[in-house]
């Protein structure tokens, strides 16, 4: 059977794993299915620990995306291992402090706002350039996004802007890298899924199920459903796409007048 993606043989970097219900993980996962080598990334000693059993027998690096030269420092030790050329990055980053629970947009805190930006967009910028003499002149870059950068949900806090920023980051940098080369650069925005990131958002559970009935099919996205999007957008069998968002969600945006909310939005009106 031929290898459709060809992706075997290949080496990936995937960052983000926190646990088996991570997006990372299930991307690991089919990348290796496919026959792929997959190297890991974690953001300290602590995380790198509680992941040994998981990450059993796999080459992981730490970096912790918010302290300055932790990417250079990764790139070193990427070349020092003999893993050139990368043909694909995982880039499945997000933090923000919700330690005080949540605020009026207008009352974001300067330090969270900045801080929340270098973790979960900057870094981005930072690990492809410190990367990019690694890279396989074809390479793909892939984040994780969200599927509305439009919505602005109570919940979600300041991160919807800092998303935006990710989304813009990754088109600027495909613009910047075709100087160049021929590395990709795309962004999967996912609709809401069950994660443990997830579950410490409060109110998220909520807004879980009822976006859920929102999707065409009345069923949630599945994490392997993201995560086959992403192993796609890293083979070669997506070069036609860079610079683009590929929304995944099972029709949530596109389903806002469903009959059955009006309804039950229109009896709890009376």
């Amino acid at each position: 059977m031929s290898d459709f993606l060809n992706v075997a043989g290949k080496t990936y970097l995937v960052m983000g794993v926190a646990n088996r219900k991570s997006v990372a993980w299930a991307i690991a996962k089919t990348l290796e299915e496919q026959g792929a080598r997959v190297v890991f990334s974690v953001r300290s000693e602590a995380r790198k620990k509680s992941l040994e059993t998981l990450l059993a027998g796999k080459l992981v690096f730490i970096c912790d995306v918010e302290q300055e030269g932790a990417c250079e420092k990764l790139a070193a030790e990427v070349a020092a291992a003999n893993l050139a050329p990368l043909h694909g990055i995982v880039h499945s980053i997000a933090f923000a402090n919700y330690s005080e629970g949540f605020k009026p947009f207008h009352e974001t805190k300067r330090k969270d706002f900045l801080q929340a930006s270098a973790i979960s967009a900057f870094s981005l910028v930072e690990l492809s350039n410190a990367l990019k003499p690694h890279l396989a002149r074809n390479a793909s870059v892939v984040t994780i996004g969200i599927s509305s950068l439009q919505v602005t949900p109570d919940n979600y806090g300041y991160m919807g802007p800092i998303k935006a920023a990710l989304d813009s980051c990754s088109r600027f940098l495909a613009k910047s890298f075709s100087t160049d080369t021929e590395v990709r650069f795309n962004v999967v925005g996912s609709g809401p899924l069950k994660t443990s990131a997830s579950a410490g958002i409060p109110g998220y559970l909520e807004s879980y199920l009822y976006s859920e009935k929102l999707t065409f099919r009345k069923k949630n996205l599945e994490t392997q459903e993201v995560a086959n999007t992403t192993v796609f957008l890293l083979s070669e069998r997506s070069s036609g796409l860079n610079g683009a968002t590929l929304v995944v969600d099972a029709g949530l945006g596109a389903n806002f007048f469903d009959k059955e909310i009006i309804r039950l939005a229109m009896r709890m009106e009376k």
